[in-house]
């Protein structure tokens, strides 16, 4: 089979799953909150992850040396933990279908982050990429509730989500280029995708946990288990985008073109509009529509360069 039609598929099939998880876990943050749902989530992924590693590649732990180490977990930090509790929160706020647009605005982050760290020259088509996706989020976040069938929220706590789902697609688009060069920090050997993604949800788990216990917000946490709807959502959510969504993620870089795989993951914000519809019939606007659509080509721009 073609190597790139693995990655191709596995990307298309992420941004599927993605989908489906941002609707559980938004469901999951109102009835447990978002700090749960990141803790558990994380927690639970840890351990599908640690069995699948053991039983695919014959190991509890992940060989990788101590850079990769520091750099993939740095990755798990900033995208997992710091970036990935401001999009569930955002969840909660400001509705899964506005936040998961915002997030595609990661692949912007994760442009910029290369450049400076890797030293990617920003050409004038990416920055144009640039201006057109923020164009079609600017569309979206400016959409009246009422045009779009939506839960009226104040404007304050609409600035305060929209804030959240920011610091989501920051820490996504940076942690992806920490991953990056945990991955690939021997140029000649790729270290496995299933070890890369262990690593970052180790990672992840350490930095979530830890902040739960500095900010005494265990009883919060450990109350969260009496919801069972709450901790089903958790769990099937977890299992649909940190275990399997993550792991075809990096298989989908691995075995395509960045640009590639990045654009076709970054098709959320079209798959989140029938789903939200079907699921709550939950219409959107020709304005939210074509934001997404906006959105989506100034993706397509910026990573297919």
């Amino acid at each position: 089979m073609d190597p790139n039609l693995i990655g191709e598929t596995a990307a298309i099939v992420t941004a599927c799953l993605w989908t489906i998880n941002s609707i559980l876990f938004a469901s999951a943050g109102k009835k447990i909150g978002s700090l749960s749902v990141n803790a558990y989530r994380i927690l639970i992924a840890v351990c599908l992850l640690g069995i699948t590693h053991i039983i695919f590649l014959g190991s509890l732990l992940p060989t990788a040396s101590s850079e990769q180490w520091f750099w993939i977990g740095l990755s798990g930090i900033v995208g997992l933990g710091i970036g990935d509790f401001g999009l569930f929160a955002a969840f909660v706020i400001i509705g899964p279908r506005r936040s998961v647009l915002i997030m595609s605005l990661s692949p912007i982050f994760a442009a910029l982050g290369a450049y400076l760290m890797l030293g990617e020259i920003l050409s004038p088509l990416i920055i144009t990429g640039i201006a057109v996706t923020l164009i079609g989020i600017i569309i979206v976040i400016l959409e009246k509730e009422e045009n779009s069938d939506e839960k009226p929220i104040s404007k304050k706590l609409k600035t305060w989500g929209v804030f959240l789902a920011f610091i989501g697609a920051i820490g996504q688009g940076i942690g992806l280029v920490f991953a990056k060069k945990g991955m690939w920090l021997d140029p000649s050997i790729m270290m496995n995708p299933l070890s890369v993604t262990f690593v970052r949800m180790i990672m992840g788990a350490l930095f979530i946990w830890t902040s739960v216990i500095v900010m005494r917000r265990l009883p919060e946490v450990r109350k969260a288990l009496k919801s069972k709807k709450g901790m089903g959502h958790t769990a099937a959510g977890a299992f649909i985008g940190p275990f399997i969504g993550v792991t075809l993620s990096m298989i989908a870089v691995a075995y395509t073109q960045a640009g590639i795989a990045q654009t076709l993951m970054s098709l959320m914000p079209v798959f989140i509009i029938p789903a939200i519809w079907v699921l709550y019939k939950q219409k959107t606007s020709w304005r939210g529509v074509l934001g997404a659509i906006v959105a989506v080509i100034g993706v397509v721009i910026l990573l297919l360069v």
